[in-house]
Order: structure tokens, then C-alpha cells, then sequence
């Protein structure tokens, strides 16, 4: 080798070794296929150059970068993810996608690369869909359009979107493509950036992707999404995740937790709405009080009880003897089911324990509360059997108030055969007898009852119809002197 030729060679070596230390210090060298955040150095006319992070700016086509209305959404400062599709030493050019027509060096350059392509999906067709990609026809299989399950394959039809090629045969009239390796790999490239900038505990915006029974998918990065359990979207009760959010609505998310999913680089992201919110336990104060009457939605039931939400993510519970005064209650289906409307009264507020206790049946009225002055000792009432037992008959004068006939002042009755044949449902008239209000207790007599007849049950013996007089003579607060009692001043009076 000649000197000229040395010195050549070692000129060529040095300009070499020159040109790659002008690289040191901006970032690793880049290649045809890599996916790179360039930030925007100024806006041209026709194109936009970015900083690469290299030495060597790149170019976009401005119109690659204008939204759907045609403006440009970037500013200088804003960085942008586009695909290096072509470099040169003074040159990188960069794009969000292959378009247009093309030849087929550029489809070979494209699949060798990994680049992804604009397709438009024109039709369905066996196994899969039709797609037009740089003029050209080529074959998507249906697992391959996403890479979640394809319920509907019609809601693809007439969509632009990125494809990759995984095959490319007989100079471009077999053409194979796969939007599902694009998705992934976007997936995994958020999944890695998203580990290691993200932990639980963290808040973050997100878009409701998809909606299911269980819950709402939510993406959180490109490709990458994570799941709110219906349980975790509002404090309010929620039956359906429709109920709280829809598809294409941006949320607020704490990140719940992180773990490996089924498939190898799948994760399985657990997200939370409702812990992004404040508590409606810790804001009580001046809207709900004791002792008040307010309306609120039945909810849910239980064997115990109903279940009703007085503000969003609040319940109250009212049990099943708090239902009603007017009749016994033994489910809570009797009287309410979910969703109805109910007036109820406040009875206890537990804040630390976050229980509300409630009345449905104080918020009616009991009907109690006037019988003192209703039924009185010897006031003649109407009422309607209700059922026989062997000690009596229990007949109901109203809605939430029912007496007893004791089987004794039946007995003492001057004709008894009539209340021997009483059966449900039947109108009886009576008179009471003894009335214990605090203890919910009326005791009734006939109209009738022999002369000197004893009051077995407590009441006291009358003639025959004398129950006006009666009447007129008793004490509301004097208590029945017991079969003792009476046996002793009938001695007394013979005695006299």
C-alpha cells in the first residue's frame, strides 16, 4: 500500500470516527422503524422540525400534524410521537404513519421496519376485513384488528387506522396486516414507561375506554389500560358502571394496584374513581340530623331490613320492625322494593361507625298515640276479626291498633254462640274494656254479659245492658280489681 493510498485510508477513518463523536452526548443513534418524542422546534409553511435528541434535527409534513378541523394542536415546545421513516446525515424525516401511494420498495422498506401504515377498512369479509393501504388491497384477520375480543366486526368498517405488515407476498398481491402487534407494542413500551414512573398511590387521568357488568376499562397511557371495579366508581350505591361514567369520558384514577396478568408482558392494573373523591361520611354536618324527616331511594334489601341512600354514597338502614305500626312486617319486600321513593325518619347517626338508622313507620304516624282519648274504658267500637287463638280473639279497630276478646268475657256473655262462630274477617261490635296505652294493649268485652258474671280477663262483670251506665261511671286510669278483688267485695256486700 502507497503512502497516498495510507494516508487515504486513515483520512476516511478519522472523518468516521469524527462524525460519530459528534454524535457523543445526544443520545443513542437512531433507526428507520424507531418511535421517538420529538419536541417541536419551529412551525414551517409546509413542514415542522423537531429536535430528535441527536445531532441531526428531523422534518415532518405539517399536514401529517393538523387535527380533524385542519389547525395545527402543537405549539413550539410541544413534543410529539411520530416514527423515524427515513434518515440521512444531515436529514431525519419523521412521520406518524406511512400513507398514500406507494411502491413496493416502499411497502418491502415498511415491513422491514416494523413501520406502521394508514389503512382504511373498507368491508368485512371471510375471517377478517378488506383494507386499502397505500393503494393497495390487503387482508386483516379479525383477531388481528385489536387486541381485545371483536364483538361487533362493523365497527371497524370505514376507519382509517395504523396497521404493520406481517406479510408481504407475490410482489404485493398477497398483503398481510396485523393492527393488534402495533397495539402491543405500543402496550408494552407504556407498560415499561408507565412502571417505571408510576406506583400505587397515585393519582392520574384516563379515558373510559369499554364498560363491562363488573366494571369500566379505563386507559391510562397509550395502549395501556387498567380496570375500575363497579365497586370502586362512586361512593354513591352504583348497579351498573353505566350509572357513573361512559365511553370516551376522562376520570380521575387512584392507581389501586399492579400485577403480572395472565399473558407474558400483560399487566394487570387495578384503578379506583371514588377514591379520588371526598367522602360524603366526612360532610354530614348540617345535612342530615337526628330526629328529622327526610325522603330518600330504597336501595337494597335484606333479610333484616331495607337499605336507603339519603345523599350520594350514603345509606341508611331501616329494619324490618321500623317498617310499619299498621301491620306486621316479615320481609321487607311486604312494604318497599329497590328504587322506590320513601319518606323516613332519622332515629341515630353513627359517623365513626358510618351506620344511619331510620323509621318508616314513625314517619306515617302511630297510630297509638291518640288512643287514650279514642278508646276509652266503655266506648262501644266496631271492629273486624283478625284470628282466633285459644285464649281469645283478636279483632283490629284500625290500621296499626288491635284489641283482644278475651275467651273468659266471650264465656260470660248473655248469649255466647254468636262469638262462637266468628271467623276471620267477620265485623263484630264490642266495648272496651281496659285500655294500657304504654303497653299497646286493649281489652274488650261484649255488650252484653250476665248478671254477676266475673271478668276473667281482668275486665270488670256487668248486667245486662248496662254497659251505658258503665260507661259513664268508669275511670280512663282505674285498673280492673281482678277476680279476687271482686269476689271479695261481693262477700263484703252480702255480709252488709
Amino acid at each position: 500500500m502507497t503512502d497516498q493510498a495510507q494516508n487515504t485510508g486513515d483520512q476516511e477513518q478519522s472523518f468516521a470516527e469524527l462524525f460519530e463523536a459528534s454524535y457523543a452526548g445526544q443520545g443513542e443513534p437512531l433507526n428507520v422503524g424507531d418511535k421517538i418524542s420529538a419536541r417541536i422546534i419551529s412551525i414551517g409553511a409546509e413542514s415542522v422540525y423537531l429536535d430528535t435528541g441527536t445531532k441531526v434535527d428531523g422534518v415532518a409534513d405539517k399536514k401529517e400534524l393538523l387535527d380533524a378541523e385542519g389547525n395545527m394542536p402543537f405549539k413550539e415546545g410541544d413534543s410529539v410521537d411520530l416514527y423515524v421513516i427515513s434518515k440521512t446525515r444531515s436529514e431525519i424525516v419523521l412521520s406518524r404513519a406511512l400513507a398514500g401511494a406507494g411502491g413496493l420498495e416502499m411497502l418491502e422498506s415498511a415491513k422491514d421496519a416494523g413501520l406502521p401504515v394508514d389503512g382504511h377498512v373498507k368491508e368485512t369479509c371471510k375471517g377478517g376485513f378488506s383494507v386499502e393501504i397505500m393503494g393497495r388491497r390487503a387482508f386483516c384477520p379479525v383477531s388481528q384488528i385489536d387486541a381485545r375480543f371483536v364483538e361487533n366486526p362493523e365497527e371497524y368498517v370505514g376507519k382509517t387506522l395504523q396497521f404493520v405488515i406481517s406479510k408481504l407476498e407475490e410482489r404485493g398481491r398477497n398483503i398481510v396486516v396485523t393492527r393488534r402487534a402495533l397495539i402491543e407494542r405500543e402496550r408494552q413500551a407504556a407498560t415499561e414507561e408507565f412502571l417505571a414512573s408510576v406506583k400505587p398511590g397515585d393519582e392520574l387521568d384516563g379515558t373510559v375506554v369499554r364498560l363491562t357488568d363488573f366494571g369500566a376499562f379505563v386507559e391510562i397511557a397509550p395502549g395501556l389500560e387498567g380496570m375500575v371495579h363497579v365497586s370502586e366508581l362512586s361512593f354513591a350505591r352504583v348497579a351498573k358502571p353505566d350509572e357513573a361514567v361512559s365511553v370516551g369520558e376522562t376520570i380521575r384514577v387512584k392507581v389501586l394496584g399492579v400485577e403480572p396478568g395472565k399473558r407474558p408482558g400483560q399487566m394487570k392494573i387495578s384503578l379506583s374513581r371514588k377514591q379520588t373523591m371526598s367522602d360524603p361520611w366526612n360532610d354530614l354536618s348540617g345535612k342530615l340530623k337526628e330526629g328529622e324527616k327526610v325522603t330518600g331511594k330504597v336501595v337494597r334489601l335484606a333479610d333484616f331490613g331495607a337499605f336507603v341512600e339519603l345523599l350520594p354514597g350514603v345509606d341508611g338502614l331501616v329494619h324490618v320492625s321500623e317498617m310499619s305500626y299498621t301491620k306486621r312486617v316479615n320481609k321487607p319486600s311486604e312494604i318497599v322494593n329497590p328504587g322506590d321513593e320513601v319518606t323516613v325518619v332519622i332515629k341515630e347517626i353513627d359517623p365513626i361507625k358510618r351506620r344511619i338508622s331510620l323509621s318508616l313507620k314513625d314517619a306515617e304516624g302511630d297510630p297509638w298515640a291518640e288512643s287514650a282519648a279514642k278508646y276509652t274504658p266503655g266506648t262501644q267500637v266496631t271492629g273486624t276479626v283478625e284470628k282466633r287463638e285459644t285464649f281469645g280473639i283478636f279483632v283490629t279497630l284500625e290500621p296499626g291498633i288491635t284489641a283482644l276478646l278475651p275467651k273468659s268475657r266471650m264465656a260470660a256473655a248473655v248469649d255466647p254462640k254468636p262469638f262462637d262462630a266468628l271467623k276471620k274477617g267477620d265485623s263484630v261490635t264490642l266495648v272496651v274494656e281496659d285500655l294500657r296505652a304504654g303497653e299497646r294493649r286493649i281489652a274488650l268485652s261484649p255488650l252484653e254479659v250476665r248478671a254477676g258474671a266475673s271478668n276473667e280477663g281482668g275486665g270488670r262483670g256487668r248486667e245486662s245492658g248496662d254497659w251505658k251506665a258503665y260507661a259513664k261511671s268508669a275511670k280512663p286510669a282505674e285498673k280492673p280489681m281482678g277476680l279476687l278483688g271482686e269476689k271479695l267485695a261481693l262477700a263484703f256486700k252480702a255480709k252488709k
